[in-house]
């Protein structure tokens, strides 16, 4: 998904329901970490966060107590509305967010410790730019083989028929041609059990696994019989698959 499609889809999601997943009911198996745990473990207090494609901005006021001062972007006008919303209900004061595309970090020059980016596009070039040296850059997206059963059975999909690892591939290429000195990335493949069939609808209808899903009839017949081929005693399974990069400028 590019900046583009990635702001007009979550405009539109951000209107219908604010990005409301408190109700959904997953159980996962095999997640090996925690993303903002691992921002908060290879940070300081001292430090000041900037989290690139910050949604709803609920991470971030979460751990926002571990950090000097945070900035939170996202190029989704209904984003913002939802952040600064969840940011006049919570107890914080050193939390700012701002519209603004990740193709263009309006921070200055080596301004920033710790940059952030959790499931959004993000920029190699932008990131050196505005991070001092010496910082930190941690992202966390969605490989390929993610719900990959779920894309073989609709025939159609998020990254659909592209080989698992290359957006990996890709951004640690442009990280090192950043600039960036060290650069690691992690994988988990975890197993996903949706509870109940109206949860995986609300994942379906509120993310782009499945691209323009229920705009034909025959998306349903597809979802009710891979609900009757994945149910198990603890719910109906699929697979989430993610990977991390940790880089050092």
């Amino acid at each position: 998904m590019n900046e583009l499609e990635y702001k007009d889809f979550y405009d539109k999601v951000g209107k219908i329901n604010g990005w409301d997943f408190s109700k959904l009911q997953v159980t996962s198996e095999g997640i090996e970490w925690n993303f903002y745990e691992e921002v908060i473990r290879r940070s300081k207090g001292t430090d000041v966060l900037l989290d690139v494609g910050t949604g709803g901005g609920e991470n971030v006021l979460s751990i926002a107590s571990s950090f000097h001062s945070v900035f939170g972007i996202d190029i989704s006008s209904g984003m913002m509305e939802t952040a600064k919303s969840n940011l006049n209900k919570a107890n914080v004061s050193n939390v700012e967010f701002k519209q603004m595309s990740s193709d263009h970090l309006e921070f200055s020059f080596d301004s920033i410790d710790v940059v952030s980016c959790c499931h959004a596009p993000f920029f190699s070039n932008e990131v050196a730019k505005v991070l001092k040296n010496g910082g930190t850059f941690l992202t966390q997206q969605v490989s390929e083989g993610d719900k990959l059963d779920l894309k073989n059975a609709f025939g159609r999909g998020q990254a659909f028929g592209v080989a698992d690892g290359t957006l990996k591939e890709t951004y640690i290429r442009e990280l090192k041609e950043a600039g960036f000195q060290s650069v690691e990335s992690f994988d988990y493949n975890a197993v996903d059990y949706y509870h109940r069939p109206e949860d995986l609808l609300f994942l379906l209808k509120h993310t782009p696994i499945i691209p323009h899903f229920g705009y034909e009839d025959k998306d349903f017949q597809i979802l009710n019989d891979f609900i009757e081929n994945n149910q198990t005693p603890k719910g109906i399974i699929t697979n989430s698959k993610r990977f991390l990069i940790i880089a050092i400028k």
